[in-house]
């Protein structure tokens, strides 16, 4: 289990990596995830990457009750509708679309409902 959840971790370092510069695919969920991973399989990984210069506080902000930052808060929401969107398209059977749609709708909830990071200028 514990090299499971390295490898998702390391995973999802990579992808919140991309995220940063790739402006299709979200930063904060997946560095989220990686720490949960980290935390569980490597008390190393995890204080490296909570305390690292460019990625913690992306971590310790939301971990800490300051909130998400509104380009994320935006990009999740747009991303997750898109995808639901498309998935609803392609996918025929009424029960599967009822089940994406209210999941999309509950994650949307949440994520409205998390406060908004607002960094001092």
């Amino acid at each position: 289990m514990r090299y499971l959840l390295l490898a998702i971790g390391w995973l999802s370092v990579a992808l919140g990596v991309l995220g940063i510069f790739l402006p299709l695919l979200p930063t904060t969920p997946f560095l989220l995830l990686a720490a949960a991973c980290f935390a569980r399989s490597s008390p190393r990984f995890h204080h490296w990457l909570v305390n690292h210069p460019r990625l913690g506080p992306w971590i310790t902000d939301f971990l800490n009750g300051e909130g998400i930052p509104l380009k994320g808060k935006v990009y999740a929401i747009g991303l997750m509708w898109l995808s639901i969107g498309v998935s609803c398209y392609l996918v025929p059977l009424f029960w599967a679309r009822a089940f994406m749609l209210t999941s999309a709708l509950l994650v949307s909830l949440y994520i409205l409902r998390q406060k908004t990071l607002r960094r001092p200028r």
